[in-house]
């Protein structure tokens, strides 16, 4: 029987790694503390990885903490998805049973885990490219969390040089938001096979930054360890030379120390590892050695009924011949029925023992044997062994038939970009089988289609293109338009995913394939209409919208009908109709909570989160996206849909002022990894804050990865907010002229909406730039400013915010500061108070102009918006009054001693030659002075102002009113 094959111990003591030990140990102390942790353990191959995992694992599970182990298998990087994660909770299951598992989810959540195991039941039927994944991943982190409330969870993943690129991509997830549970993560890497190129690389680098991850090497054995370790396996110490002679041949891999001490003192040491690895081997007998042959074909790990099928022996017969190699130590008796190669590297020595005939044959007989009873493999893995298997025969037919079937797999768990390495291999061969087609039961543009689909699934976005364009040359638009509309549809999408011309004509080309009224039409005029909206062609686009609404309600399409009653949302909401937004999207939630869509649902939550904040709702709106998101996480959501609703909720935060807390969420949000859109809108609420702060280099660092200043967004919404921060950049950095001239390019080609956080907050600093401008460039700033007045005319100030807009824009600021303290936004209030205080000091009402800063100086000060407090103090000591209300030392002398002036008469005239853009020598000639004098002067206005540059001396000179 199995269970009586005992190998022999390789060595009864655990040598060295003491440092290693120590540094596992605190990780994990450091995640018993409710602060996730995860160690990458990297090493050559035969370094001791395992052992060093396998030590450590024994002692915590004896502390207490519960022991989850997973294997990448090198079968993986040929589309055999999530293999670590599926071992780990097949464990668990066996364990607790997948009932007690199952409850540990919310609601029916457990049917994301069917795609990896059966126990679960049926999986869910959607199927979404764009969610579906992202749910699987929610899921398995729900369940880390669950399991680690009962006790400290240590995850081990072993090899993750072979994942695959799903289990990749779910590594880094896992390591950015395991944050405050009590789990570590071990995940092990051959170091020596990370060549440059190796896909491994970027995951270790990214997950290198973050915090809580720490990096092992476990290096080789020193020569007294060496001696240990040869001690332990010998029973008795070795001879000196003996020792130096291992040392030297093993170089302190302690793989190799075994193996040379297998060999025995009287042979010949080989020389080459080959011939190291396979020496055991070949001292085994022949049969045995067969067997090992066998089983190296099935990889390193094979089922024992499926070596009996292969094989052909019986029971007994195949007991008997492997009971040497487990005495040997070579192989090792594995649960469920399994055997293990001691180490991959044995199990590659021996399968390159193979005679190409015997590859052939072998690997050929195991994906008949696996294609006869799929039972041999684990569930869910027999299509891609069987793949694998026909692949490796060099069998084009069947591998072609089997590629084919497990991409359709693939697909199952959400593993695109698997299925698109599949489907690669389908189109690899699909000329070197005559009969493909009739094979597989669908042409090859077909093929090409899904791997087009796939490929934008995962983000391959460059290769997705080639199989569109592939697909479409093979495809006459007369003979089959819809399918031809289809492809131009992606191809528009993955245009847009690249910011490349030519959606716009894409699309417009689609619909015109799709004349006739049906549910192909729906679907492309769905993509026209939102994109033609958001592109501010909104008349346009709501009558192609309404278009297909009416043809989604005659084929009683209730979840299109959703979609597009939240597309023609957007048009109240753009052009500020915010009532009427709320209940468009109100009818479209109604429907998706009728067909039990969460996408439909949170979608039309998340728009009317956005709908309140811009009504100066932005306290409800807080509220409602906090329901969302815990509605998110129930529909296991939260990467895609409930990183949206977070963003709008940062974006009411920061309204409210509540920077810290606007910041924090969004760098919260961020670490589940949301799709690239909206990264970009919560990175762009994080430039927000810090322009409030004055924190130039987040501001530059996010305009830079939006590609602000290089790529021009056709979203009116994404180009209005990359002008906004460049515009509060180039004000931050006192460069009021530049400003001035994005301003004027933005006023002359934008299409402004009415919605208020976003058009009317755009003009209001486009005002303020006309203000910072004015004394360098009178007559553009006129200009602007008539531009900003004409554009207000035309636009519509539906709500309370939009009306404090619009009191800023007409500059009548007091009433502003009134409208922004109704509202509770404190940032906006304090502006407005500086500009009214700035506006009394210029009608020389000193005192109503030391009231308006007294009340905004405190404002400011509390929300860390360095910048405005700056003005406000610099404002305050130009026309001599005391912030804190008291009067100062020299404000209590007689009235007929005037308050010191902040620059003297010559540094004012100086200043104002300067804010003329007038050179040291220009200004000498005129005040007949020497340059150097007039440096001198320059020196001392930049002092005094508290600038660096003749630029925001000019600026400061027109906020402080120093020149007339």
């Amino acid at each position: 029987m199995l269970e009586d094959m005992m190998g022999r111990a390789v060595s009864p003591v655990f040598v060295g790694r003491e440092a290693e030990l120590a540094g596992l140990a605190e990780a994990f102390e450091q995640a018993r503390d409710n602060a996730a942790a995860a160690v990458l353990l990297g090493g050559e191959a035969g370094v001791g990885k395992s052992r060093l995992i396998g030590r450590f694992a024994e002692h915590a599970a004896g502390e207490g903490a519960h022991v989850l182990i997973g294997g990448c298998v090198e079968l993986s990087t040929e589309g055999l998805a999530y293999a670590p994660f599926t071992a780990a909770i097949r464990q668990l299951v066996r364990e607790q049973g997948a009932h007690e598992v199952a409850a540990l989810l919310p609601g029916h959540a457990a049917r994301d885990l069917a795609r990896l195991l059966p126990e679960f039941g049926e999986p869910s039927g959607d199927a979404e490219t764009d969610t579906a994944r992202a749910r699987l991943f929610e899921q398995i982190l729900n369940l880390l969390e669950r399991l680690a409330e009962r006790r400290p969870v240590i995850l081990v993943i072993e090899d993750i040089h072979w994942a695959d690129r799903s289990s990749r991509d779910l590594i880094a997830f896992l390591s950015r938001n395991l944050r405050t549970a009590p789990v570590l993560m071990i995940l092990t890497y051959r170091s020596d096979d990370l060549h440059r190129q190796h896909p491994l690389r970027p995951v270790l680098a990214e997950l290198g930054r973050v915090d809580g991850v720490v990096r092992l090497d476990l290096p080789r054995l020193t020569r007294d360890e060496v001696a240990a370790q040869m001690t332990g396996i010998l029973g008795t110490t070795p001879e000196f030379a003996r020792v130096n002679q291992v040392f030297e041949l093993s170089e302190g891999i302690p793989l190799f120390v075994e193996a040379l001490l297998e060999c025995g003192s009287d042979c010949s040491y080989p020389d080459s590892l080959h011939d190291l690895m396979i020496g055991t081997v070949e001292q085994l007998p022949d049969e045995t050695q067969r067997i090992l042959r066998i089983a190296a074909a099935g990889g390193i790990r094979v089922g024992h009924d499926l070596l009996a099928a292969v094989s052909g022996l019986s029971e007994v017969d195949l007991e008997d011949a492997l009971r040497p190699a487990i005495a040997a130590n070579v192989l090792q008796v594995a649960d469920n029925r399994a055997y293990v190669f001691r180490h991959a590297l044995i199990r590659e020595a021996v399968h390159e023992e193979l005679l190409p005939g015997e590859h052939v044959r072998l690997h050929a007989r195991f994906a008949e044997e696996i294609g006869r009873n799929r039972k041999l493999v684990p569930m869910g893995r027999a299509a891609i062994e069987i793949a694998h298997h026909w692949y490796s025969a060099r069998d084009d037919l069947w591998a072609l038939i089997s590629a084919w079937e497990a991409a359709g797999k693939a697909a199952r768990t959400f593993a695109y970009n698997e299925k698109m390495q599949l489907l690669e291999r389908v189109l690899t061969l699909w000329n070197k089988v005559p009969d493909a087609a009739a094979r597989i039961g669908v042409d090859h543009t077909t093929v090409l289609e899904q791997a087009s689909e796939a490929a934008y699934a995962c983000g391959e976005i460059d290769r997705g293109m080639k199989f569109v364009k592939a697909a479409l040359s093979e495809l006459d638009e007369s003979a089959e338009p819809e399918r031809v509309a289809e492809l131009v549809v992606r191809l528009a999408q993955f245009k847009m995913s690249k910011r490349r011309p030519g959606v716009l004509d894409d699309l417009r080309y689609a619909a015109r394939l799709v004349p006739e009224p049906g549910p192909d039409r729906a679907q492309v005029l769905s993509r026209l209409g939102s994109f033609l909206i958001f592109s501010g062609e909104i008349a346009e686009g709501a009558a192609l919208t309404e278009e297909a609404l009416r043809i989604a309600r005659e084929h009683s399409d209730e979840c299109l009908e959703a979609d597009l009653l939240l597309n023609l949302a957007l048009c109240p909401s753009i052009e500020g109709r915010l009532e009427e937004t709320i209940a468009v999207n109100s009818t479209a939630q109604a429907i998706g909570e009728r067909k039990q869509s969460g996408r439909i649902v949170l979608r039309a939550l998340s728009n009317n989160v956005d709908a309140l904040n811009n009504m100066g709702r932005s306290a409800e709106a807080i509220e409602l996206a906090l329901e969302g998101e815990r509605l998110a996480k129930k529909y296991g959501r939260y990467r895609i849909s409930g990183t949206f609703i977070a963003n709008n909720r940062a974006e009411a935060l920061e309204a409210l002022g509540r920077f810290e807390e606007a910041a924090q969420l969004v760098e919260q949000a961020l670490t589940m990894d949301p799709i690239p859109r909206t990264r970009h809108h919560l990175r762009r609420i994080r430039a927000d804050v810090a322009v409030a702060r004055g924190e130039v280099d987040i501001v530059r660092s996010v305009l830079n990865e939006v590609e602000a200043f290089t790529v021009q967004e056709e979203f009116t919404q994404e180009r209005t907010a990359n002008t906004r921060l460049r515009l509060g950049l180039h004000l931050l950095c006192g460069e009021p002229l530049a400003a001035l001239e994005l301003a004027e390019r933005f006023i002359r080609e934008a299409q402004l909406t009415s919605k208020p956080m976003l058009g009317w907050r755009v003009l209001a600093l486009l005002s303020a730039v006309c203000e910072a401008s004015e004394a360098l460039a009178p007559e553009r700033a006129a200009a602007l400013r008539s531009q900003i007045e004409e554009t207000c005319a035309s636009m519509g100030t539906h709500s309370p915010v939009a009306e404090a807009y619009r009191l800023s824009v007409n500059r009548d600021h007091d009433a502003a500061a009134i409208a922004w303290e109704r509202l509770d936004r404190p940032f906006s209030r304090a502006k407005s108070l500086l500009h009214a205080g700035r506006a009394a000091a210029g009608a020389g009402d000193r005192e109503g102009a030391a009231v308006r800063l007294r009340t905004a100086h405190p404002i400011a000060l509390a929300l860390s918006a360095k910048p405005l407090a700056t003005e406000i103090e610099t404002l305050a000591r130009r026309i001599g009054v005391s912030l804190s209300g008291e009067s100062p030392a020299a404000l209590s002398a007689p009235a007929s001693t005037p308050q010191a002036p902040l620059l003297t008469p010559r540094e004012q005239e100086v200043l104002r030659l300067v804010a003329q853009g007038r050179s040291n020598r220009d200004i000498a000639a005129e005040l007949f002075i020497s340059a150097k004098t007039v440096s001198v002067h320059v020196s001392n206005i930049l002092g005094k102002l508290s600038v660096s540059t003749r630029g925001e001396a000019a600026a400061a000179a027109h906020r402080l009113a120093l020149i007339g």
